[in-house]
């Protein structure tokens, strides 16, 4: 027999590494979890990607050590679903594995001891039965007599004799509390031979799915949900087009509930778990114990267990999770639900694979053979144009949920109301006499500032001087008691004093933490709490505001994007943005877009039930068009406009991008690199490179940057720029001197 060998993918490997199988080892299929040797001493977790006779040209050629499991960890769909993201979003597939599978399933160690106890072990419950020999009464009794002076022993037996069938088996601790025996008087019995006890794995528990409990819809949701059915005669992924409160997600439940009534798996992907705890609640109570919750809260276990558990369990899983929820193993898989599908959440943005959730979604859905459904009130400029152009289908809700009137949107100049003295602080008169009278009404409101801490930054009154990180270059946050880089978490005491003239530092702007205090100062008597990353440090703590906010205990929440996503609270009647232009006022070519969603998500939280609510928005731009548009909550004529003046300057959805970011502790070495990037890639892609340039943050954490920016139609292929891009890169680090310099490749960008 020929010797057998097997490509292996492993954590961060750029390429696959070969392997010889051993006898031993028996039958491995692609997708298995082996341990390999790599290095003196190290031992890995890798997958099998390839198994084939072909001897690598390798004097030595390492053993796979053992089979971790006796089934695959990927389905065949999958494999070719990270072959996929690999490739597109130009990373390896040990970036994939590495970032995608429970860090339980792939432990690492110096030792086959240190290697194990990294690894996942499935929690085992030990079960008591009687022994093959007590087949009857007769051999029951005789046994009973046999241990009659053991008083403990005895009373054991007895009371299973009650209590258990022969055949049955008894989970040893409902055991112990019924007999009330101790373990040791059950392991005599088992020594002696009149029961047995036996260790089970718990990984996949048997639990009952009951029935959905779906709300009725209403005639146009009914009317909504029949064009949705009918879209998927001609297209497989469908764009849902409500505005706030109009029920899109009672349709995407009822499309759920029909998936999982013919067996199949549903994936619901939400931006961020944490932040939409209303909504996961909502989708408990329709669909019980089918739901399965997987994001980056619950521990390292419990991931690795329902990984498996979906392995084992093939056909009616509803997943509900975040982004990483792709790439679960879902053999079933019949529908997949985006929702709020325009969120930036869904693109990883720090560490490769940088994808997005909901282009990756799409591709997914074409593996599996699934429908795809992008939920959203205010979609992507992407998606709308996909819709609008047939390539998906496009399902509208018009009118909120109850017929609830839409919120009355009221602009109050900051400018203007500064020169009639009418403003305090950062709050214009029209806002405080509304929340004044929010307050004598016994109602609620909302408050949103898109910048956390006290104030942005620290400033000399007489030199200019500001706090800037020692390791990035970017200006240090006033928090309350500290200056904190939000890059790299550097923090230091806030100065009494210049450190450069002894001049005053004062703080600049503000943030959530600042408005806050001056808020309680304007309004004593208002009960406020405020909702950022500050305040948020665990679930628990945002449980606690959210908690206090819903019962009544909290008049008025300050919060910076967490207040505008998926919350109805039916006492809030008024929201007020506090500064509309730090939305717009900002370097991205999608900051007008961004601006459009965020202002139309938090003035949706605005009077959700019958009682019409308020939204104030103070600007200093009150006829810029976003605040036009969004005062009269048009999201086509604000898409239409944004998508031709993105066709004309050739941005997005009408080209692809791909961001190249080089990295090097030294500046000039790092600059010199994309000088000699930019001579390898201009002369292919003329004008459509744009770059080098350093970034309005120059240095993180001790690195130098230099960014370019290409831009390709869409005409063009795809994968040869990609090839070339590869290449180009490969070309640079074979200098010495570039050796070290890290490459950073973002396609599709946000």
């Amino acid at each position: 027999m020929p010797d057998r060998f097997a490509d292996i993918v492993l954590p961060l490997a750029p390429t696959f590494f070969t392997f010889s199988i051993p006898p031993e080892i028996g039958t491995l299929v692609p997708g298995s979890a082996v341990t390999v040797p790599l290095g003196e001493r190290k031992i890995y977790t890798g997958i099998v990607w390839r198994i084939h006779d072909q001897r690598p040209p390798y004097e030595v050629i390492k053993p796979i050590l053992r089979r971790l499991f006796d089934f695959p960890l990927l389905l065949p769909e999958q494999m070719r679903f990270w072959e996929w993201i690999a490739d597109y979003y130009m990373c390896s597939l040990g970036d994939v594995m590495r970032a995608v599978l429970p860090a339980l399933l792939k432990p690492s160690g110096f030792s086959d001891e240190e290697y194990a106890h990294d690894g996942f072990r499935p929690r085992k419950a030990s079960f008591v039965a009687f022994a093959e020999t007590i087949s009857d009464e007769v051999r029951l009794h005789e046994a009973c007599e046999s241990v009659r002076k053991a008083s403990r022993q005895y009373a054991a037996l007895l009371e299973l004799a009650e209590s258990l069938p022969a055949t049955a088996m008894f989970d040893s601790e409902v055991a112990r509390n019924l007999l009330k025996a101790k373990t040791t008087t059950l392991h005599l019995l088992e020594k002696k031979g009149f029961i047995r006890i036996t260790e089970r794995e718990t990984v996949d528990p048997e639990n009952p799915f009951g029935p959905s409990t779906l709300p009725p819809l209403s005639p146009a949701q009914q009317k909504a949900l029949e064009q949705l059915r009918e879209a998927w005669s001609r297209q497989s992924a469908v764009l849902l087009q409500g505005v706030p409160s109009s029920g899109k997600s009672e349709l995407f439940f009822y499309e759920i509930d029909r998936v999982l009534q013919r067996g199949g798996d549903v994936l619901l992907l939400l931006p961020e778990i944490a932040l939409s705890t209303q909504f996961v609640e909502r989708v408990q109570r329709a669909f019980g114990n089918r739901v399965l919750l997987y994001h980056s809260k619950i521990t390292n276990r419990k991931r690795s267990e329902i990984y498996l558990r979906l392995l084992r369990r093939p056909g009616g899983n509803l997943v509900v999770g975040v982004r990483s929820s792709l790439f679960l193993p879902l053999a079933r898989l019949k529908l997949i639900v985006v929702d709020e599908e325009h969120d930036s959440s869904y693109k990883q943005q720090d560490t490769a694979p940088r994808y997005h959730a909901r282009d990756t979604a799409l591709m997914l859905g074409r593996f599996f053979g699934a429908q795809v459904i992008l939920s959203s009130a205010t979609p992507s400029l992407e998606s709308y144009l996909n819709a609008v152009s047939g390539r998906y289908g496009h399902v509208r809700l018009a009118e909120r949920w109850g017929g609830s009137p839409a919120p009355q949107v009221i602009l109050s100049d900051t400018i203007r109301s500064a020169k009639r003295g009418e403003r305090k602080s950062h709050f214009n008169k029209e806002l405080l006499d509304a929340l004044r009278h929010t307050l004598a009404a016994g109602e609620q409101a909302i408050l949103f500032q898109n910048r956390r801490g006290f104030a942005p930054y620290i400033e000399c009154e007489s030199c200019g001087w500001t706090a800037r990180c020692p390791h990035c270059n970017v200006t240090l946050t006033h928090h309350r008691t500290t200056l904190r880089c939000h890059y790299c978490g550097y923090h230091m005491p806030i100065p009494e004093q210049c450190p450069q003239c002894g001049g005053a530092v004062i703080p600049r702007g503000f943030g959530t933490e600042k408005a806050e205090i001056e808020l309680q100062r304007l309004l004593p008597e208002a009960r406020i709490n405020r909702l950022d990353r500050d305040t948020t440090p665990s679930e628990s703590a945002y449980r606690r505001i959210i908690d206090n906010f819903k019962t009544g205990r909290t008049d008025i929440l300050i919060g910076t994007q967490m207040v505008t996503k998926g919350f109805d609270f039916e006492r809030v009647t008024l929201v007020g943005v506090l500064n509309a232009d730090n939305l717009l006022n900002y370097p991205d070519f999608r900051a007008e877009e961004r601006a459009f969603q965020l202002l139309t998500q938090v003035a949706g939280r605005a009077g959700r039930r019958s009682e019409q609510g308020t939204v104030i928005i103070q600007t200093a731009q009150p006829n810029h068009p976003v605040i036009r548009e969004a005062l009269d909550g048009n999201f086509e004529k604000s898409a239409l406009r944004i998508l031709e003046e993105r066709r004309t300057v050739l941005f997005p959805p009408y080209c692809r991008l791909v961001s190249i970011t080089l990295l090097h502790r030294d500046r000039q070495r790092t600059i010199h690199a994309a000088r000699m990037l930019e001579k390898l890639l201009r002369p292919r892609f003329g004008d459509r490179l744009l770059g080098p340039q350093s970034p309005l943050v120059e240095r993180i954490r001790n690195e130098y940057v230099q960014i370019f920016l290409l831009k390709t139609e869409r005409n063009t292929p795809f994968s040869e720029v990609r090839g070339f891009l590869r290449e180009a890169s490969a070309q640079i680090v074979a200098v010495p001197e570039f050796k070290s310099v890290s490459f950073i490749f973002d396609v599709d960008p946000q």
